[in-house]
């Protein structure tokens, strides 16, 4: 590949790495719910708040972020969100009250959210024959940063003698470290990002052609609800996200607590599961052959099937002969349906709202999405602290099977 070649795609490069740190930070939170409920000395509730709270600003941030692109331009816009982030994981090398590590959470997830929706319109706009290519390779380099994550977290936490030894010499080499070193990268990439990104951009890109008659009104975005079908998937998608957001929250701890393995075995499970994203390149091909909701259907079974077998592994216990392969396989199986839904529900999407209203539309149901996914953490951190990790991800498993009798619903009445 010649240089030229290469430099095509360094937007697109620079703007997935930007997308894999947010996801790294975001996903290197739930790997450290144990070593952070023994620093501070808080509960399942408390932790699962705070991610809650992180979740609900990022989800917050997409509609502003993208009415800010528009005036201002994408190219600041997502430089500014990249060092929003970076300053609040710099600010958690110093030893403070939980409540702080809580606002610093905010300010990471307020940096994080302005990211995807202003990123998916500069994709489009930089490669507009590619668009599809583009974004996937976008969204499967994100997805990468929570394979990343959990090994990078067991590196600082739980690290070999003769690197902790070296770490020891520096302050905050604990798990502080690596977001000290997490928000320097973010820091670095946003300086590159605004320095690079403007000279690489065809005209109209950064804050698109200019838009001929009114911008369609709240009233126009509400009226998408009235079809029965749109609110139907709706409620797939709010239920599919609530699952998929408190299992990812949780999952470490529940595989350590609830089901007895060490604290590296479940970060590498928790690794697991995001490595296997690649199926989401196979899903979205095989919904443009074989329909979306055949696929949609068997995705969403699968990963239920996988949470109910989690539950039942981790109450077994050893009675069943039951360990981390098993374990192992349901992850890994949970993460092929949760992985495969996603890109075959936005092409549903995309296919059924109005082009006129198809980003406003888009923009709305993800809030929704979003919206329960932010509040997952913090519903089974309380079902956790009340009845046990099992029951929150019979909850968990109980709100995927309702997503996956909705979209099963929907195929048969096509």
């Amino acid at each position: 590949m010649n240089l030229g070649r290469i430099r095509e795609y360094d937007v697109l490069v620079l703007t997935s790495l930007i997308w894999f740190l947010g996801k790294f930070v975001r996903y290197a939170f739930p790997p450290l719910f144990g070593p952070l409920q023994t620093s501070y000395g808080v509960s399942n509730a408390a932790v699962g708040a705070a991610f809650s709270g992180f979740m609900a600003v990022y989800a917050l941030l997409q509609f502003p972020s993208g009415a800010i692109a528009d005036r201002v331009g994408a190219v600041r816009v997502i430089a500014a969100g990249a060092a929003v982030a970076g300053v609040g994981a710099l600010s958690l090398l110093f030893d403070t009250p939980f409540a702080v590590l809580a606002g610093a959470m905010l300010v990471i997830g307020a940096g994080t959210g302005a990211h995807k929706t202003v990123a998916i319109r500069l994709l489009s706009r930089v490669y507009p024959v590619r668009t599809g290519r583009a974004l996937g390779a976008h969204d499967t380099f994100g997805a990468l940063g929570g394979v990343a994550a959990p090994a990078a977290v067991t590196l600082f936490v739980a690290a070999p003698p003769a690197l902790a030894a070296l770490l020891s010499r520096f302050p905050g080499a604990d798990w502080r470290g690596l977001f000290v070193v997490t928000g320097v990268v973010a820091l670095a990439l946003a300086a590159a990002f605004s320095l690079r990104v403007p000279g690489r951009l065809p005209a109209d890109a950064d804050r698109g052609p200019e838009r001929e008659g009114p911008e369609p009104g709240a009233r126009g975005y509400l009226a998408l609800f009235e079809d029965p079908r749109i609110t139907a998937f709706v409620l797939v998608t709010i239920a599919f996200s609530f699952a998929y957001n408190g299992a990812v929250a949780f999952l470490p701890l529940y595989l350590s607590e609830a089901a007895g393995l060490s604290g590296a075995t479940a970060n590498l499970l928790y690794s697991a599961l995001f490595a296997v994203t690649f199926v989401q390149l196979v899903s979205g091909d095989l919904s443009d052959r074989l329909g979306r909701f055949p696929v949609m259907v068997a995705a969403l079974a699968l990963a239920a099937a996988a949470l109910v077998g989690a539950v039942a592994v981790a109450g077994a216990g050893d009675e069943t002969g039951a360990g981390p392969v098993a374990l192992g396989v349901l992850v890994v199986a949970f993460g092929l349906g949760s992985h495969g839904f996603r890109p075959v529900r936005g092409a549903y999407l995309i296919e059924a709202l109005p082009d006129r209203l198809a980003g406003g539309g888009l923009g709305a149901v993800r809030t929704l999405l979003m919206g329960a996914g932010a509040l997952a953490p913090a519903t089974v951190g309380a079902v956790a602290d009340a009845s046990g990790f099992r029951p929150a991800f019979g909850l968990l498993a109980g709100a995927l099977a309702l997503a996956a009798v909705v979209a099963a619903g929907l195929w048969a009445t096509e």
